[in-house]
């Protein structure tokens, strides 16, 4: 292990996601919405009779028309005033699509209202003897709370508070306690085995569950390494292993051993030097070996970890917090980052139900929560991040959620702003509307929801969502990281969803505009 002046720091490994093809959430749905749409009367939606648009405000049929996303391609939006709920505009308000990251603010608004936004993760070292001349007579236990943000600084800090706490030898066991959260080989199992933004989930988690590969060419071959480095430390890690295979494809393979996760690689996708992020899926493995390279440092040498058949119990030798629950949630909406969505959302049904459940029974518990609050039939739900292309929500579901729930727990404030662009998607600095939003990319499915705050000070809230479902699940595994096509499609995407904020600001504040 050695140490080094990086500029990683904890938000840049966050910004990190966003690097290799991490920004494109690569999942496949159903065509349809696994429950029929209800009806406009059971729902309660009312919209407000059409103002005029004006020559300015071009019509969103209009607009739909220009993006050209195709035959197969569904567009659903709602907009809607924030403080009265009023409905606006709408087009497919109740047909159910895959809200891709937008699922995030969801996740929030159910993370806020359960845990409150000053809630801490804790990630402890407990010891379950006495100290006797420097030696523990007993195990000591690492145990972790799902921290979704536990780095390898905060490991360091661990070791220190370890040595601090008169500790130079551990006569028990070195354990692993992981099981606050349940063991999660991947959130989507339908990715691409090499994206970083599906990994593992459990009640140990280090460094977003990446870890860091990088190459470069020696001679003939490549000098690989695997380490979980952080903006202070370049730890070696041996629980990831890669090796450099002359094949065609696939250009990645993993397998678990037992003792190690295997990677290979094929040699010609290298070139001469490069790094990415590659999940890890037995965090708590990871972790505990980052943590033993850090007590050696100390002089403290721990046996293998094993994982604790129940949760350790003893005196604290050392501790460490995360930074509280809304910090973490800005960190989240803005990054995007689908574990931490994952480990909150977990966290929040164990914390509710008393228990942790597996994934899909949580992500289904937070969708019956939604529905309750906003007297809706629960959407269908099968994560907290929204990687899962099967989810199904509706634009009204949204907006009902930004508008009945956000207010209560302060939302907007930690979504993330939204620039204003023109056709060609030059930015317009002097747009006289603020946006606050949580964008969503998976293949061939693009959303974006939020509120737009008017000159004059009223309040929008809405949510649009596109897909072309059909073009999505047509695609093979090996073409889910960055399929052809996909960007001009994205492209086309988001332009759309500005042109209507833009429509919706001219046609609800024209003096501004």
């Amino acid at each position: 292990m050695s140490r080094f002046p990086f500029t990683l720091s904890r938000r840049a490994v966050l910004a990190g996601l966003l690097t290799s093809g991490a920004s494109l959430a690569i999942a496949e749905a159903p065509e349809v919405s696994h429950r029929p749409p209800p009806r406009p009367s059971e729902r309660g939606v009312a919209v407000a009779p059409a103002k005029p648009a004006g020559p300015s405000a071009p019509s969103a049929e209009s607009l739909v028309e220009k993006a050209r996303l195709g035959e197969a391609s569904q567009v659903g939006f709602v907009v809607a005033d924030a403080a009265t709920g009023e409905v606006l505009e709408v087009m497919n308000p109740d047909l159910g699509l895959p809200p891709a990251s937008t699922m995030k603010t969801i996740t929030s608004l159910y993370a806020l209202k359960t845990l409150g936004p000053s809630y801490r993760f804790k990630t402890r070292l407990i010891a379950t003897g006495p100290i006797e001349d420097g030696v523990l007579k007993g195990d000591l236990a690492l145990v972790g709370s799902g921290d979704p943000t536990l780095d390898t600084n905060r490991l360091a800090e661990l070791a220190v508070g370890l040595k601090a706490a008169g500790v130079t030898a551990v006569e028990g066991l070195f354990l692993t306690w992981s099981q606050a959260l349940p063991q999660i080989n991947a959130i989507d199992p339908d990715q691409p085995v090499q994206v970083g933004y599906n990994p593992g989930i459990s009640g140990l988690n280090l460094n977003f569950n990446r870890v860091h590969f990088e190459w470069h060419r020696a001679g003939k071959g490549w000098d690989t390494t695997m380490d979980a480095r952080s903006d202070s430390y370049r730890p070696a890690v041996t629980t990831a292993r890669m090796s450099v295979d002359p094949r065609k494809m696939p250009i990645y393979t993993y397998a678990d051993n037992g003792d190690a996760e295997v990677w290979s690689v094929a040699s010609w996708a290298l070139g001469e030097s490069g790094s990415r992020w590659l999940p890890v899926r037995r965090p708590s493995a990871y972790t505990a070996e980052v943590l033993q390279d850090f007590a050696k440092l100390h002089g403290i040498v721990l046996p293998t970890a094993e994982e604790a058949a129940s949760a350790p119990q003893g005196t604290v030798l050392a501790e460490v917090e995360s930074e509280d629950l809304r910090e973490i949630l800005r960190d989240m909406l803005k990054y995007s980052t689908n574990m931490t969505a994952e480990a909150v959302g977990l966290t929040t049904t164990a914390a509710r139900a008393g228990r942790p459940e597996p994934l899909p029974v949580s992500a289904a518990q937070m969708g019956d929560w939604l529905g309750e609050r906003i007297t809706l039939p629960p959407p269908t739900l099968v994560d907290h991040s929204g990687l899962g292309g099967t989810s199904r929500i509706t634009a009204n579901d949204m907006v009902q959620a930004l508008v009945q729930i956000g207010p209560e727990v302060d939302l907007e404030p930690i979504l993330k702003p939204i620039r204003m662009k023109d056709d060609h998607g030059r930015p317009d600095p002097g747009y006289p509307v603020t946006i606050q939003g949580k964008t969503g990319t998976l293949n061939f499915v693009s959303a974006l929801a939020g509120y737009a705050t008017l000159p004059e000070g009223r309040k929008l809230a809405f949510t649009i969502f596109t897909a072309d479902v059909p073009r999505r699940d047509a695609l093979t595994i090996d073409q889910r990281e960055g399929p052809e096509g996909l960007q001009p499609w994205l492209g086309r995407s988001r332009n759309l969803q500005l042109r209507l904020i833009d429509r919706w600001c001219k046609v609800h504040a024209p003096q501004a505009l």
